[in-house]
């Protein structure tokens, strides 16, 4: 059960190829993904990894520091969408998204530390895909539809 269903963007990240993560303060979606993201029209069903401010918290209620984005994710909302199922629909700014499955843990985690993947088994994030294209901004909000 959802309880809350409008919040923020929190965070925006994308992945450049040899330069790692980068943080944004405006993203461009379309059907393929995030543009510039080192992983545009590679899997339109893993093309946006939506994480919550509250993977952090947990994180961090174990005494663990991380910053924004070092879960690999692209948006951070200070929502909780784990709820969500398959084919429920997000608006974000302008944007509008469907749940395409849910982030399984990966052993890339256990190098942001050795601890988060046994913390954030459930709570890692969610995967979606474009239905609406147009522009994510920092601070933008977010409603689940």
């Amino acid at each position: 059960m959802i309880k809350e269903k409008e919040g923020l963007v929190q965070g925006l990240y994308i992945s450049i190829k040899g330069e790692g993560r980068k943080e944004r303060d405006s993203i461009i979606i379309d059907s393929k993904g995030i543009r510039e993201d080192k992983f545009y029209a590679k899997d339109e069903n893993r093309a946006i990894l939506i994480t919550a401010k509250e993977s952090y918290d947990l994180v961090q209620q174990k005494n663990i520091e991380i910053a924004y984005g070092s879960l690999g994710e692209n948006i951070v909302i200070n929502l909780n969408p784990y709820a969500l199922k398959e084919g429920d629909k997000i608006s974000i700014g302008d944007v509008v998204l469907v749940i395409t499955q849910n982030c399984t843990i990966c052993n890339s985690l256990s190098k942001v530390h050795v601890d988060v993947p046994a913390i954030l088994q459930e709570d890692r994030g969610i995967f979606a895909k474009a239905l609406q294209d147009g522009e994510i901004k920092l601070g933008d909000s977010v409603t689940f539809l």
